[in-house]
C-alpha cells in the first residue's frame, strides 16, 4: 500500500497520542509510554507506520478519532506476547511475568512490530473485544436499586454482551471501603469496588432471566475467547487479568445466552410485550460509542416504544455505564414514570464506584 502522505501519518500519530493519554489516566503507564513512543515512530515513518499502512488504518478515520487503531495494534502485539512469540517484549509485560520498563520495552515493541509485519496487519483487522468484569461493580448499584424499588425478580438484557461475563454479575463478590456484596466464597473477587457513601447493598434479588446480544459474541468456554479478551486487557493491570480469568473459569457454572444480533432489532423482539411478574432491565457498558448517532437514536426509540407498555407489575428500566466526562457515569431510567437518575460515578473499568445518593427527576 502506498504512502498515505504526511496528513495521514499525522492523523495516525495523533490517534495514538490521544489513546496514550487515556491509558495514563486509566492507570496503565506502560501503555501510555509505549503508545507515545509508537506515535514518534509513526512520525518518523518507521515500522509502526508501515504496520498501520499495511492494516489499512489511514483509510479508516473513524478508528483514528477514537484511538481504536492504537488499541487494535497493541492488542495484536499483546496476543503475540501471550502466545510466546515475542519473548524480548514479554520481559517487560507483567501479564507474561515481566517487569514494566518503558525505556527498555519501547525498542522491543518496535522490533516486534517489524519482525511480525507478515501477521500483524491481519491481526489488526479484528475489532477490539473486551468484557470488563469490573464494570459489574458499577452496574450492581443499578440492579439493586431496581430490585429494591420494584420488589420483583429481575429480567436482565445486555446490549453488547461480548462473552456475557457481566450478565453473571450476581455470581461475583464485591468488597470495598464503602461496603460489600455477594457470596464471600465466589471465585470472582472484585476488590476496592465502592468508595465514599455506602450504596444500597442490602438487596439480594432473584434473576429470573439473563440474556444478551452482540454482533460478534464470544464463547467464554473457548480458549480463543480467553486469548482474545486477555490480549485486549492492558498488560500492567494484573487485577483486571485476575478478575477476567476468574470470570471465564466461573462462566460455565451460570448459564447466560448471548445471541448474535444488533442491539435495536434484538431489543424490539425482547421488548415486544410486557413481562408481568419481573422487572426488565436493559443494560450496557461503554457501548454507545460503537452504535453511532443513528444507532443511539434508534435505541432510544425502541425503549420509548416499550416504555408505553410498562406497568407496575411489569416495569422497565434502562441502566447504563457510559462516558460522563473524565469518569464514567452510572445512569438509570425507569418506567412507568420515566424517572431519570444519576446513580454513581465510576472508572471506565469499574472500581472504584462512588454512589451519589440521587434524587429522582421526571424526564
Amino acid at each position: 500500500m502506498g504512502d498515505a502522505g504526511a496528513d495521514g501519518r499525522a492523523a495516525v500519530a495523533a490517534g495514538m497520542r490521544w489513546q496514550a493519554g487515556w491509558c495514563g489516566r486509566l492507570g496503565s503507564p506502560l501503555y501510555e509510554g509505549l503508545l507515545e513512543r509508537a506515535a514518534a515512530d509513526v512520525d518518523r515513518g518507521g515500522p509502526v507506520w508501515k504496520a498501520m499502512q499495511d492494516a489499512g488504518v489511514p483509510e479508516r478515520p473513524e478508528a483514528l478519532l477514537r484511538g481504536e487503531a492504537a488499541l487494535q495494534m497493541m492488542g495484536a502485539v499483546h496476543r503475540l506476547v501471550l502466545e510466546g512469540d515475542a519473548p524480548a517484549l514479554a520481559r517487560f509485560y507483567p501479564s507474561a511475568g515481566g517487569a514494566p520498563d518503558v525505556d527498555a520495552a519501547a525498542p522491543a515493541l518496535i522490533d516486534t512490530i517489524e519482525q511480525h509485519g507478515d501477521v500483524l496487519p491481519e491481526l489488526m483487522q479484528r475489532p477490539v473485544q473486551t468484557n470488563e468484569v469490573g464494570r459489574s461493580a458499577a452496574l450492581l448499584v443499578g440492579f439493586l436499586t431496581v430490585a429494591g424499588e420494584t420488589g420483583l425478580p429481575l429480567r436482565v438484557l445486555e446490549i453488547g454482551a461480548s462473552a456475557g461475563l457481566n450478565l453473571r454479575w450476581d455470581g461475583y463478590r464485591y468488597t470495598g471501603a464503602a461496603g460489600e456484596w455477594g457470596d464471600p466464597s465466589s471465585p470472582v473477587q472484585i476488590t476496592d469496588a465502592f468508595t465514599g457513601e455506602r450504596p444500597p447493598l442490602d438487596e439480594r434479588p432473584e434473576v429470573a432471566e439473563r440474556r444478551g446480544c452482540d454482533p460478534r459474541p464470544l464463547d467464554p468456554a473457548s480458549e480463543e475467547t480467553r486469548l482474545t479478551l486477555l490480549s485486549y486487557t492492558w498488560p500492567d493491570q494484573l487485577r483486571r487479568f485476575t478478575q477476567l480469568r476468574a470470570a471465564l473459569d466461573f462462566a460455565p457454572s451460570m448459564a447466560a445466552a448471548v445471541d448474535t444480533a444488533g442491539a435495536v432489532e434484538w431489543l424490539e423482539d425482547r421488548l415486544a410485550a410486557a413481562q408481568p411478574g419481573v422487572a426488565t432491565v436493559v443494560f450496557h457498558s461503554v457501548v454507545l460509542p460503537y452504535l453511532g448517532e443513528q444507532g443511539i437514536a434508534e435505541l432510544w426509540q425502541t425503549l420509548e416504544a416499550a416504555s408505553g407498555r410498562a406497568r407496575a407489575d411489569a416495569p422497565l428500566a434502562w441502566l447504563s455505564l457510559e462516558a460522563g466526562g473524565e469518569m464514567a457515569a452510572v445512569r438509570l431510567m425507569t418506567w412507568p414514570g420515566g424517572e431519570a437518575r444519576l446513580l454513581a460515578h465510576a472508572s471506565f473499568h469499574g472500581p472504584p464506584v462512588r454512589w451519589v445518593a440521587p434524587e429522582p427527576s421526571a424526564s
